[in-house]
């Protein structure tokens, strides 16, 4: 019985926001006080799909996807020799570095973003791509880094002194003992750093500056606007892209795993 309560909490929590989603994007006259729709429209799906702002959309959408999926690569490249130290190694003042490397997760984005964005002005990164994933880097990777941490502390260094004692060198031990074993945890980090990419307008308007496009940039106008059905659709596509990433990626690693006989 519990059992069935809990998805039934589920089903109302996550489930039903979506399909007044879709509702709203089907009936662009659906109005209080009515319960129910009086007529649908297909109007939406063409505009979205088939409207001569389409290739705008996805054009967006796609600068978004790229830009995401560039700092997620670059935070795991900077967090993994920080992760596996924290992780390996007790050292005095580890916790206060650890609070440190943890803070620009703290740090409201507007706090962060102002001081940043007039260091990048200096530097000529403002209003490029490698400024936005960089700022987004630095914002973003402790997820990661916590993520990682984790990820080696659930298993010891027998492995690594193992690979090194059979003469592997540090980036093959890495890349054939250290990356298989963590990878749950990248995984679950990289999700993390590419979610909160995706979503993140602010700093992405400021650092870009409008010359990197970005779909958060191109949705939220159209959000405060009163066009409601719009506003639905292009949020309904917004949340299709990380589920079919996710989805995708569960596949990848699991084809993976299962060719190195580990799944």
């Amino acid at each position: 019985m519990k059992h069935w309560l809990y998805m039934a909490l589920l089903v109302v929590l996550f489930v039903a926001p979506l399909l007044a989603l879709v509702v709203y994007a089907l009936a662009p006259g659906w109005r209080f006080p009515d319960l129910w729709p009086h007529a649908w429209s297909m109007r939406t799906i063409e505009q979205v799909f088939m409207g001569p702002q389409t290739s705008r959309i996805f054009s967006h959408l796609l600068w978004s996807v790229v830009y995401s999926l560039l700092t997620t690569g670059a935070t795991l490249a900077i967090c993994l020799v920080p992760a596996q130290h924290l992780a390996r190694h007790e050292f005095s003042g580890k916790r206060v570095l650890e609070a440190l490397l943890l803070a620009p997760a703290l740090v409201p984005a507007m706090t962060f973003s102002m001081g940043v964005h007039f260091a990048f002005i200096k530097l000529g990164l403002a209003d490029t791509l490698p400024g936005v994933v960089l700022v987004l880097t630095v914002f973003s990777y402790p997820y990661m880094l916590r993520a990682l941490v984790a990820g080696y502390q659930a298993f010891g260094r027998e492995y690594e002194l193992c690979a090194a004692n059979l003469g592997a060198g540090f980036f093959q031990r890495l890349l054939s003992v250290e990356l298989p074993l963590i990878l749950p945890s990248a995984i679950a980090g990289g999700s993390v750093v590419f979610l909160v990419a995706f979503s993140e307008y602010f700093l992405v308007f400021l650092i870009g500056g409008g010359a990197v496009p970005s779909y958060t940039g191109y949705l939220f106008p159209i959000l405060n606007s009163s066009d409601r059905a719009l506003g639905s659709m292009l949020t309904l596509v917004f949340l299709l892209v990380p589920l079919l990433l996710f989805v995708l990626t569960d596949v990848v690693v699991t084809r993976a795993y299962r060719k190195r006989g580990m799944y």
